[in-house]
């Protein structure tokens, strides 16, 4: 099992900036990749951006410029530094760990409690 805190949300005016925290625990070993993905409401859940172990990553088109997603392996952690942000970025924003046994095919997803991102005057 593992578990995702996420901290950082909160109210922020167009054009600035929040970061957004990620913190893994439980049996992070098994971890292949994590991300970020967010949900308006009324909206279905899309993603944000994603890191792989590799070091590979990717973006929304709608994010690509102004979010940067990073890694930091020795505390377990995902970041994301969200700059020039717009009131269209407002929804809760999830962790997202993936996690693959080497002996099976597919994996298993595993979500934080979100943390709100407000983008307003």
């Amino acid at each position: 099992q593992v578990q995702l805190v996420e901290s950082g949300g909160g109210l922020v005016q167009p054009g600035g900036s929040l970061r957004l925290s990620c913190a893994a625990s439980g049996s992070i070993f098994n971890i292949n990749a994590m991300g970020w993905y967010r949900q308006a409401p009324g909206k279905q859940r899309e993603l944000v951006a994603v890191a792989h172990n590799s070091g590979v990553t990717n973006y929304a088109d709608s994010v690509k410029g102004r979010f940067t997603i990073s890694r930091d392996n020795a505390k377990n952690a995902v970041y994301l530094q969200m700059n020039s942000l717009k009131p269209e970025d407002t929804a809760v924003y999830y962790c997202n760990a993936y996690v693959r046994v080497p002996a099976d095919l597919s994996g298993v997803n595993y979500w934080g409690k979100g943390t709100l991102v407000t983008v307003s005057s």
